[in-house]
């Protein structure tokens, strides 16, 4: 095999392997390359994918966010609080205030923006480990969620539920919003002085300090870019079930996000990410997680598989980091 075809195998094995994937679970099971399983599937991961698009930010410059599922969780439930009718008798804000749906969904947007800003700050000017930040910032949104409401924020209306459950012309409100994410986030890498920012700063803070970037600033966008998506993903996932949570909402989805961020080719040691590449991790997270259900897979197994090809392509970056020493 010729040093030309290698390197394209090499390029593109992250969707090789999905492909893979889509033809084994298609012989496996014969409902799985149906239309309307491919639409759950890819409802089902759009949430996820749009948070793993604001952690990839994080991995890129060497550092993570645990915080993702509780933000998603406190923004679901105050935004959702805000919009229920105002003579519900479970409301969240019983005689408090009634904002229109548009109104609420900023508000959320700007909450996720305040936390990231907040986190970013720690992360950058104090110099705590993004690890310990986050985990915190987790247990204080998770906290801040139950206290807006003890009981799961339902009645939602349609307007507040549109981009989660609704379609348009066919295709899921919420994998269109996945979509636009992906343009969004894949334009900001390649044609921005911040995603250029973000691989100087990945790949070697001094020389990106040397050459003139503010390496604070761009750390404290970065997690607020991470955190508007998490928010955005807990305004989602709250219009797609139609009540959200507090104890439950998002739990575990900081963890799928990074899974897919990591299986896409995101390093961990910073400086590697594309957008392409999470893209593709978050559909064979997705496949795997789909398929099993199918094939009638015990959870417990489910979770085996996962982590296995989690710590699999951590231990591929990690080759790939010595080789380049």
């Amino acid at each position: 095999m010729n040093a030309k075809r290698k390197k394209v195998i090499s390029d593109n094995i992250i969707w090789l392997i999905l492909i893979a994937l889509v033809i084994l679970m298609s012989i496996a099971n014969r409902n799985f390359a149906t239309m309307a399983n491919l639409k759950t599937l890819l409802t089902g991961e759009a949430i996820k994918g749009i948070m793993a698009f604001g952690v990839a930010f994080a991995m890129l410059t060497k550092g993570i966010d645990l915080s993702i599922g509780a933000v998603a969780a406190l923004v679901g439930a105050v935004t959702g609080g805000l919009v229920q009718p105002v003579d519900l008798a479970t409301r969240a804000f019983p005689g408090g205030a009634h904002l229109a749906v548009p109104l609420s969904i900023l508000l959320g947007i700007l909450i996720g923006a305040a936390i990231g800003a907040c986190i970013g700050a720690l992360v950058a000017y104090t110099h705590i480990p993004a690890f310990i930040a986050t985990l915190g910032a987790q247990l204080i949104c998770r906290a801040g969620a139950k206290m807006v409401s003890n009981r799961p924020v339902s009645n939602l209306p349609d307007a507040y539920r549109f981009m989660g459950s609704k379609q348009f012309f066919g295709i899921p409100m919420i994998v269109i919003v996945f979509i636009v994410i992906a343009i969004l986030a894949w334009f900001i890498l390649k044609h921005t002085r911040f995603g250029m920012s973000l691989y100087a700063l990945g790949g070697n803070a001094q020389a990106a300090t040397v050459a003139g970037i503010n390496v604070e600033k761009t750390l404290v966008k970065v997690y607020i870019w991470c955190s508007v998506m998490a928010a955005l993903g807990g305004i989602l996932l709250a219009g797609r079930s139609g009540s959200s949570d507090p104890s439950t909402s998002g739990i575990g989805y900081e963890l799928d996000a990074i899974a897919a961020a990591t299986v896409g080719g995101t390093s961990h040691s910073g400086g590697v990410c594309t957008i392409s590449g999470v893209i593709a991790g978050i559909l064979i997270m997705g496949v795997i997680n789909n398929g099993l259900v199918l094939m009638g897979v015990d959870d417990n197994m489910t979770n085996i598989c996962k982590g296995i090809i989690i710590i699999g392509s951590v231990i591929v970056d990690m080759r790939k980091n010595i080789q380049k020493i």
